[in-house]
């Protein structure tokens, strides 16, 4: 386990010795990300400039919830919604929709920086991410899903030896409310990873609904480390007297203490007969639910 109080002091001279003049943070409101945005203010103060990029991948209410909660930060917030999804567009392929997104991430920070003057980029890349992207297992959009040329003098990136419950620790230790420090983890590209197959418009609207539908009716009563729904393809359903060909959509709920291992949930069945009732019933074109209880490994807790 980290020893915040020697880690903090650490992290934050880290920041001050590479981080020159104004410098940008990627900002998700996740734990990962709001720890070195604490951590780099203490460090640059107003030299730190928080961007949040609303991607259209984001869960249900999630840019109005960060809007809320850092407000006070001098937090810009780019509307870059079309632009992610255009860029997906005829992507099918895991590592290349990936690679997609964090592309066009670096390129709206690029754009951003050159407007407020920044040379550095700091972001919230932790250990986990950095030991599946270069073992090969799946690239995180901020190690491996990277371009191979990058305009910003340095990125910097003051937690890439944490795992998440040793992140979770020093959140604490710098007085971040609850909900930041115990908020479940979301991934970098989004719900285009709780999509397999191409990203689309129709699809994104699904998970986001069935994914609202889900954390409502397990997070606060089960507590899990992690849980989403995604869209896998369609299949065959009747709704009413009427035959539909609807979206499957997955149920996943795992514990695990840092991410790199981690078990299904055992559920109740009324609590998967519910979910399933709601994500058919107040989702139009989803026909059926499927609970995964893969552990991992084999399974990563993400589909893609």
């Amino acid at each position: 386990m980290v020893k915040t109080e020697k880690f903090i002091p650490k992290a934050i001279e880290k920041i001050k010795a590479k981080a020159q003049g104004k410098t940008i943070i990627a900002l998700s409101g996740g734990v990962d990300s709001s720890v070195c945005a604490v951590l780099a203010h203490r460090a640059i103060g107003d030299n730190l400039i928080p961007i949040y990029i609303d991607t259209g991948l984001m869960r249900k209410g999630e840019t109005e919830r960060i809007k809320e909660i850092f407000g006070d930060m001098n937090l810009q917030i780019i509307d870059a919604k079309d632009r992610f999804l255009d860029n997906l567009v005829g992507i099918k392929d895991p590592e290349e929709k990936r690679k997609a997104v964090g592309e066009t991430f670096i390129r709206v920070f690029e754009e951003e920086a050159i407007y407020v003057e920044a040379e550095c980029l700091i972001q919230g890349t932790i250990y986990p991410d950095k030991i599946e992207s270069d073992g090969g297992i799946k690239s995180h959009h901020n190690v491996g899903g990277l371009p191979e040329h990058i305009k910003f003098k340095h990125i910097i990136e003051p937690i890439d030896d944490l795992y998440k419950d040793e992140v979770r620790e020093v959140a604490h230790a710098l007085d971040l409310p609850e909900e930041i420090c115990e908020r479940m983890p979301f991934p970098g590209p989004g719900l285009s990873v709780r999509i397999i197959g191409e990203v689309t418009r129709e699809k994104v609207d699904v998970v986001r609904e069935a994914n609202a539908i889900v954390e409502e009716e397990l997070l606060e009563q089960f507590c899990p480390w992690q849980t989403f729904a995604a869209v896998l393809g369609k299949g065959t359903g009747v709704k009413g007297d009427l035959r539909v060909h609807g979206w499957i959509v997955a149920v996943r709920a795992v514990g695990s203490r840092d991410g790199m291992t981690a078990e299904a949930m055992e559920l109740p069945w009324d609590t998967l007969r519910k979910i399933s009732s709601r994500i058919t019933g107040e989702i139009p074109t989803a026909a059926r639910v499927v609970y995964d209880i893969t552990p991992k490994p084999p399974a990563t807790i993400e589909f893609e």
